[in-house]
């Protein structure tokens, strides 16, 4: 199996469940990674055989931007299923980090895994 991956991916959105958390727009760093098969991708040197990652950051920062989810576990599922759904990924990593919500933490979040690792 190989991953196609995505890294701290940036996106502001409204995300808790304080009543000041509602009002504001936090940055979350996303970070993906998807089940893929290369091979034909290299072999035909074509984008068609390939996930087109900058496709994925487009729709991931379109529906968390969207969002007005009070957890992590929910935009973290919706992320998931959506990518998996449009872009026939079979198995994904997902991991959301809500950066500022600990002052003395680097970020605090969630990962989550969906699908079946090893099926392209």
């Amino acid at each position: 199996m190989d991953t196609t991956f995505i890294n701290d991916l940036r996106v502001e959105t409204v995300i808790g469940v304080h009543d000041w958390e509602r009002k504001i727009r936090q940055t979350l760093s996303v970070d993906v990674e998807m089940a893929c098969d290369t091979a034909a991708a290299a072999k035909t040197d074509n984008l068609d055989k390939a996930i087109d990652y900058s496709a994925v950051c487009e729709r991931l920062l379109a529906v968390a931007t969207d969002s007005e989810c009070q957890l992590l576990e929910t935009l973290a599922e919706t992320l998931c299923h959506t990518i998996m759904d449009e872009f026939n990924v079979a198995w994904m990593r997902l991991r959301l980090n809500k950066r500022a919500a600990i002052k003395q933490a680097g970020g605090v979040g969630i990962i989550i895994e969906r699908g079946v690792q090893g099926k392209t």
